[in-house]
């Protein structure tokens, strides 16, 4: 791996983190075998690829791994698609771009898939910098279950990122340029776990600073006594927050910081003896490379929970995992990017099958994707909503999916997500 930009990793760690999850009824989804489903097929002469675009970060300054999983997983799922006859007896064509994590390059990803591939949609987009975002609805080229790493899901029409959005989606970010999230999280381990104090770890540097504030709103309103710790950007005293944080009592930790500040701090956690209920991260770190990733920290690896929107990923006990896992096992890890890189693909298949009467078109996938309330690829994901609010919920029921990492058993799931739900304010932020 190449030299990671700390700032641009806790970029994306605030954003991700910031995420929140839809629960809705649950629609059926289609399978992999279409079979004879009573409806005429595409004429026998239309085998033509069905091509698709996937747009990744893979060479941006965080880091050659970062960004890739949910690319790897729609690869899988279009992989073992084709080997079963693809849609409708059309095989899926992946065209990849690379953007490197930059605006320029994302611009000439979008030219390159969109006008001169000519692909009839985007799949599991995950970059750093979206600037081309406005290129794609202008084309009406429907991007489906990207990654909202910035605003743009909830800024453009024809985007519809992995975990739905309720804003207006009409050139302008959210409503009047603010975004909302709930406080299930903090809600969550103060049921479950009765937490009351908690840590909120960031930088001294705008973005981190920023989500930190946005975290301690949320733990404030859940009625937590917060603590704060401001490490410095270029030269972090991880050892001094953790200190002071166990002096506190803190029963939880959030952050605001990227991968190697988090390992960092929980080496600093281990060495100071700062015990706590939970070290809570996202789902972007919910991967099966945890024992490396904090080997030195095995009181704070065992306290690391996970939450996000999606099923986790080693639930094979869930015939849609299974199919996951199944199709990815030549992958050196697993990650919850990943499986919802899966959900994507299958996602576009649903809605590329649904038009393949009538001929596969962007029109028609979009049509299908502006009518996918409550999808959740197979029980997968939360159910996804997409609705044009004309003002912000004030409240409203949200679900999450929670894991612990417990070494030699991973990501061990906490409840059922769709029933692990709870009606909480959306606080408003800037993106």
């Amino acid at each position: 791996m190449g030299r990671r930009s700390r700032g641009a990793e806790a970029a994306i760690a605030v954003v991700v983190l910031a995420l929140s999850a839809a629960c809705g009824s649950r629609l059926p989804e289609s399978d992999f075998e279409h079979g004879d489903r009573g409806t005429p097929s595409a004429p026998a002469a239309d085998r033509t690829p069905v091509r698709v675009g996937i747009i990744t970060s893979a060479t941006s300054p965080v880091g050659g791994s970062a960004f890739t999983g949910p690319r790897d997983g729609a690869k899988a799922f279009f992989d073992r698609l084709n080997a079963r006859g693809g849609i409708d007896g059309r095989p899926v064509e992946v065209r990849e771009c690379d953007d490197g994590g930059s605006g320029v390059g994302n611009n000439e990803c979008v030219h390159e898939l969109i006008d001169e591939d000519d692909v009839i949609a985007l799949v599991a987009t995950t970059a750093l910098d979206y600037v081309g975002a406005s290129r794609v609805s202008h084309a009406r080229v429907p991007d489906i279950g990207g990654q909202p790493i910035g605003a743009a899901y909830d800024t453009h029409p024809h985007l519809y990122g992995i975990y739905g959005s309720l804003a207006p989606r009409d050139g302008t970010t959210g409503w009047d340029g603010k975004q909302y999230g709930g406080t299930e999280v903090y809600r969550y381990f103060k049921r479950a776990h009765g937490a009351r104090t908690a840590a909120v770890v960031s930088y001294n540097q705008p973005a981190s600073a920023a989500y930190a504030r946005l975290v301690e709103r949320g733990l404030k309103a859940e009625g937590y006594k917060v603590v704060t710790e401001q490490v410095d950007f270029a030269l972090p005293n991880f050892r001094a927050a953790a200190a002071d944080l166990k002096e506190q009592g803190a029963d939880l930790v959030f952050d605001a910081i990227d991968s190697h500040g988090n390992a960092r701090l929980c080496k600093a956690m281990d060495d100071v003896g700062a015990e706590v209920t939970a070290k809570v991260t996202n789902v972007q770190n919910w991967t099966s490379t945890v024992a490396e990733d904090y080997k030195d920290s095995p009181r704070c690896r065992n306290a690391l929970w996970a939450t996000g929107s999606s099923r986790n990923h080693q639930d094979t006990d869930q015939d849609a995992v299974r199919e996951f896992r199944d199709a990815t096992k030549g992958l050196k890890a697993h990650s919850q990017w990943q499986l919802e890189g899966w959900a994507a693909a299958r996602w576009f298949t649903d809605a590329a099958t649904s038009c393949a009467a009538q001929g596969i078109t962007r029109a028609c996938v979009d049509d299908f994707m502006n009518r996918s309330q409550g999808y959740t690829a197979d029980g997968l994901l939360l159910p996804v909503r997409f609705e044009r609010l004309a003002e912000p919920p004030k409240s409203r029921r949200t679900c999450l999916s929670v894991a612990r990492w417990e070494d030699g058993r991973g990501w061990v799931s906490q409840g059922d997500m769709n029933s692990t739900c709870f009606e909480v304010p959306q606080l408003s932020y800037q993106p």
